[in-house]
């Protein structure tokens, strides 16, 4: 169960990291539609590979843009995966909960360093005490 937990805390923490590398995506490319498009069209590409891991006569590769753009579409196939794969095992409630510790951790240093673009919001002792506070919450529901 430790490697479940650490899979449902990584997916967790891409999840504002595909939604920043999206939205980069949609202005380099001019239109968030499309990056839309392009997002699923990878997660597509990644599921594809995941799939032919166990069936080995297909390959993707797509090239249209900077490849770390392309990483957002990459994470929403992971959380896809690792949520389908572990929940039944783990538990919905259980494989949620490590996800949105994940998220908190990973919005908040995406806001604090500004990371992938995103606008700057310096990771206060306020701040802190609330992600603190949001966790804990998470936690007591899956405890109760």
């Amino acid at each position: 169960m430790p490697h479940q937990i650490l899979i449902m805390l990584a997916a967790g923490i891409g999840i504002p990291v595909l939604a920043a590398l999206n939205a980069a995506l949609g202005r380099h490319i001019g239109s968030p539609a499309v990056a839309a498009t392009i997002l699923f069209v990878v997660a597509f590409a990644v599921a594809a590979t995941t799939a032919l891991v166990t069936n080995p006569q297909a390959a993707t590769k797509l090239a249209t843009a900077p490849r770390h753009l392309f990483l957002a579409g990459a994470l929403v196939a992971f959380y896809v995966l690792s949520i389908t794969w572990i929940a039944p095992t783990m538990g919905v409630g259980n494989a949620v909960f490590f996800v949105l510790l994940g998220q908190l951790i990973s919005a908040a240093a995406i806001d604090h360093f500004g990371w992938f673009s995103a606008q700057v919001s310096p990771l206060t002792l306020t701040r802190t005490a609330g992600i603190a506070l949001m966790a804990m919450g998470v936690f007591i529901t899956q405890k109760a």
